[in-house]
């Protein structure tokens, strides 16, 4: 007895994979969703290049011109040479190198107070929210403002604060009347490097703080009953876990260090050797008239906050990535 198997017929329709039926009934294109998506940034993608991009492509057009505005009859274009003359002139390379001393000082000390005051904050007592308050108000200050006080309120030989407290203490310990520094004559740099600390250390001590509340306690907890000292979890557990929130810290004040024009301006106006590139900048544009190398030197200012932003970027990406991996 023999039985005949015979295939089942299959229509046209069954047969044509689920994926043509459903790319011919579908809505719009990717692409045409994304463009939907994307539309209402537009407008603020056109206002961010028309306020940004365009006047650094002017900038940079200018830069290669010989362009002096009490002279315009004798503008010429002369290429790299305005680039040339940053380097090579002594008083634009001194201020590039107090620039760097400032943003190096500045950016060391502030991140030193910062983690000394975010391993305060950390810590459980009476008054925390109170006192955080206080520590994050020089931050929220405008910078004109907070140099206006240095200056006026702590720095003024004849009414100032610091001055005050000095003629206190050594009229106690000293014999007769003591001498009134001028902090900003005697130390200039100095003066305006305390200024800066003051105001960007808050910054520092909020990144370090959220680093610090990040911890995972569990290891922390294990370690503690491993019978690891305070210093030992610090340096091999704490310190460790804030790199990348280190990192951060540093770049990201970097960046706006370097490009910190007011302090510089309202106590000491770039003299005594406290000029820096921005108000070098400054100086050679409105001062000197000088359009092409002041554009020039605005522009080196532009690429080295580019290089640093590049960094902090990444920081900030491998930090991202860090945190979703461990959640």
């Amino acid at each position: 007895m023999s039985t005949s198997l015979s295939s089942p017929s299959v229509s046209p329709a069954a047969a044509s994979p689920p994926t043509a039926t459903r790319r011919a009934g579908r809505g719009p294109s990717r692409r045409a969703r994304n463009w939907a998506t994307r539309a209402p940034l537009l407008p603020a993608l056109v206002f961010l290049i028309a306020v940004t991009q365009l006047p650094f492509v002017a900038t940079l057009y200018i830069s290669l011109f010989d362009w002096n505005s009490l002279a315009p009859d004798k503008r010429a274009f002369s290429g790299l040479s305005n680039y040339g003359s940053v380097f090579s002139d002594a008083d634009l390379r001194e201020s590039v190198f107090t620039t760097v001393l400032l943003t190096v000082s500045v950016v060391i000390v502030s991140v030193v107070l910062g983690l000394l005051l975010a391993l305060l904050l950390d810590r459980n007592f009476m008054g925390r929210g109170f006192v955080r308050t206080l520590l994050i108000a020089p931050f929220l200050l405008v910078p004109v403002s907070a140099a206006l006080l240095w200056k006026h309120v702590l720095y003024n030989p004849e009414y100032g604060l610091l001055n005050g407290v000095w003629a206190w203490v050594t009229g106690l310990f000293g014999d007769g009347s003591p001498a009134q520094p001028d902090w900003i004559s005697d130390m200039p740099l100095l003066a305006v490097e305390a200024a800066l600390v003051w105001q960007w250390t808050p910054f520092m001590m909020l990144i370090l703080l959220a680093g610090l509340q990040s911890r995972p306690m569990d290891m922390m907890e294990a370690a503690r009953l491993d019978g690891a000292n305070a210093w030992q979890m610090f340096a091999f557990l704490t310190l460790p876990h804030l790199r990348r929130y280190l990192e951060l810290g540093i770049l990201l004040g970097s960046i706006y260090i370097v490009q910190n024009f007011d302090a510089v301006f309202t106590i000491t106006a770039g003299g005594l050797g406290t000029a820096n590139l921005p108000y070098t900048v400054y100086q050679t544009f409105y001062q000197a008239h000088e359009y092409g190398l002041a554009s020039a030197a605005g522009v080196v200012v532009v690429i080295g906050t580019i290089v640093i932003a590049t960094f902090a970027l990444r920081v900030v990406s491998s930090l991202f990535t860090e945190e979703a991996g461990r959640s």
